[in-house]
């Protein structure tokens, strides 16, 4: 098959290197984005009166019989072509004739195939944000279901201080606002038109770079035209934001495997969700979290690929530069597919709120509170500490609970304590005092809660 840009060359490169050269096998996902682009590109082109009305029609209604043939399966994409702008060039010039020739006026495959990776990316970006307030109101749901389910929080992996299990799924809530915010701020980014740069320096045309622009939904255009071609900030920052994304993800995961196991048993999840040993026919294995937990690492090495790809790159449009895709592509599908499988799991959970409660009384969790009890009887927080440390050692030593203890035991270590000090460690108690904002009250739950819901639009 001749090559569109012989000329100077005779265009006859190694099969190998054809091979080597060629990017359509990854490319291909963005014929509608290449198609899309080429309509607008044909209408400025007319516009300007750089090629007839005529041909601009015939460009159109062209490109759009491709992108349905295509969209329908009755045209199929030759993986022989060089990339998908070669392809897309080729089958219209060989449907309209001469005039498919017209199309590449005032372009180059350097500005387009930039144009098309923002375009791309701008959709896949949007795709996961939906993706995202998916989970986001299965995490508020569910929250609402546990606002007064009492649990253990966790430091250093240790029984900490009594929070409910709605509170901790909320602060994974607050991630992924996050991840929404800097999706939405990368978008903005992504969404600077690139075309009209061609090869670098601009063209000889006097073409409507902002018509185009806005055909194509792009809020402004890249300002110089070197910047504009070899400008793959937005993929850096697309993969970054996945990244962090993933990191989440992963976090969540790994909860989900801890409290999934036997020695935690806080959650029971979906036989849809989970896998049997090959030998041990008493496991439930979390594979699916595991799963997520792995991929983390390999969203994480595509945008140290991209980095590291660009680091040393002297201005403009460099090959190398073709490897901005592969890695942002597999992110987006590996990100796509975990949120996919994750929301569901969660939905899906069943949660046993019995033993986070006995985990919660055995950690002795309350003692932080049993401490504030002192010291608002007149007792300095120091003492008060290392008084509330030894009830603890005792009760640990006798086998008993801080709201088993009796009455008498307690008095042993002071004559401050009275009977009201079962109401002051009471675990219900313990939460419903941390009233400050964020904390794990039911009513600030709540509004957790409806932030979240503000935030996803419901």
């Amino acid at each position: 098959m001749a090559k569109m840009w012989t000329g100077v060359t005779a265009g006859k490169t190694d099969p190998l290197a054809d091979d080597f050269n060629s990017s359509i096998r990854f490319d291909k996902r963005m014929a509608r984005q290449d198609i899309t682009g080429s309509i607008a590109h044909a209408a400025m082109l007319a516009s300007k009166g750089i090629i007839t009305e005529a041909e601009g029609d015939a460009l159109a209604a062209g490109l759009a019989e491709i992108l349905e043939d295509l969209q329908t399966g009755k045209l199929t994409i030759d993986e022989s072509c060089e990339d998908i702008h070669m392809f897309v060039e080729q089958v219209l010039t060989e449907r309209i004739g001469e005039t498919g020739k017209k199309l590449h006026t005032a372009r180059s495959r350097n500005d387009q195939v930039a144009l098309d990776l923002r375009m791309t990316l701008r959709d896949e970006n949007d795709e996961i944000s939906g993706l995202i307030r998916k989970l986001l109101k299965v995490l508020a749901d569910t929250a609402e279901k546990h606002k007064e389910s009492i649990m253990p929080g966790y430091t250093h992996l240790q029984r900490a201080q009594p929070v409910s299990f709605g509170h901790h799924l909320m602060a994974y809530a607050m991630m992924l606002l996050r991840d929404l915010e800097r999706l939405k701020d990368c978008r903005k980014r992504t969404n600077v038109s690139p075309i009209g740069c061609c090869a670098l320096a601009g063209t000889t045309y006097e073409t409507d770079r902002q018509m185009e622009a806005g055909l194509l939904g792009f809020e402004g255009i890249a300002m110089n035209s070197m910047d504009g071609v070899s400008d793959r900030d937005f993929a850096v920052e697309m993969l970054s934001t996945l990244a962090i994304l993933m990191m989440h993800l992963s976090r969540l995961s790994e909860e989900l495997i801890l409290w999934a196991s036997w020695e935690f048993r806080f959650i029971s999840l979906s036989d849809a969700y989970t896998t049997g040993s090959s030998i041990m026919p008493q496991k439930r294995n979390a594979d699916m979290a595991e799963l997520i937990r792995g991929k983390t690492g390999r969203v994480y090495g595509e945008l140290m690929g991209l980095l590291t790809t660009l680091k040393g790159l002297p201005l403009a449009y460099n090959k190398d530069m073709q490897e901005d895709k592969e890695g942002v592509f597999d992110a987006c599908d590996t990100v796509k597919m975990c949120l996919k499988v994750l929301t569901p799991m969660l939905e899906s959970m069943q949660v046993n709120t019995g033993n986070m409660l006995l985990a919660a009384q055995k950690g002795f969790i309350n003692a932080t509170d049993l401490a504030d009890y002192l010291v608002k009887k007149g007792m300095p927080f120091r003492t008060a500490y290392k008084i509330s440390g030894q009830i603890v050692r005792h009760c640990m030593e006798t086998g008993q609970v801080l709201e088993t203890l009796p009455p008498e035991s307690y008095r042993e270590f002071s004559e401050l304590f009275d009977d009201d000090v079962y109401a002051a460690i009471d675990l219900k108690a313990c939460m419903e005092k941390r009233i400050s904002e964020g904390g794990t009250s039911a009513s600030s739950v709540g509004k957790q809660i409806a932030l979240v819901r503000k935030e996803i639009g419901e």
